[in-house]
């Protein structure tokens, strides 16, 4: 059996950390994720996944991410059963996480982009706050032509 879950786009609201009696980290979060389609003529519609992290995971959320930051989840899909406040059974569906990623760039969050909680970001000069600079500066002149399928080595 597979349960995998792989879910990118931004924070609703800023991350709390929690901590259970045993003082284990928690932290719950929703993530506003767009849908990879649209009818002609209406807008693209938006999703708005629970998810849940816990130890490292959840300290590394709440440390490295706010509301509207650019957020990629993987994890597996969750269903709890409850009561709510005026009796009615409800299920309710989250994304337990596994791992946690910046999306977004350094600009937007603040953080260097591709990094996850296993290896989080060291603090950076400020020398480095500035994006690198685009490499299409080079000449033709640096490339040579394969002319045919026979001089390739795959």
């Amino acid at each position: 059996m597979l349960n995998v879950a792989a879910i990118m786009g931004r924070l609703t609201a800023d991350p709390e950390l929690r901590h259970t009696q045993n003082d284990i980290a928690v932290t719950s979060f929703t993530v506003a994720v767009d849908r990879s389609y649209a009818r002609a003529g209406t807008e693209r519609q938006t999703d708005f996944i629970d998810v849940v992290a816990w130890r490292q995971t959840a300290e590394f959320v709440c440390k490295y991410f706010q509301k509207g930051s650019m957020i990629a989840v993987t994890g597996s899909i969750q269903t709890r059963n409850y009561e709510d406040r005026q009796g009615n059974k409800r299920k309710a569906f989250e994304i337990v996480a596994s791992d946690v990623s910046f999306t977004g760039s350094k600009r937007e969050s603040g953080s260097a982009g591709g990094s996850s909680y296993e290896s989080a970001p060291a603090p950076r000069p400020a020398a480095f706050s500035e994006p690198a600079p685009a490499y299409s500066s080079g000449s033709s002149e640096d490339f040579e032509e394969i002319l045919g399928d026979d001089d390739l080595p795959f």
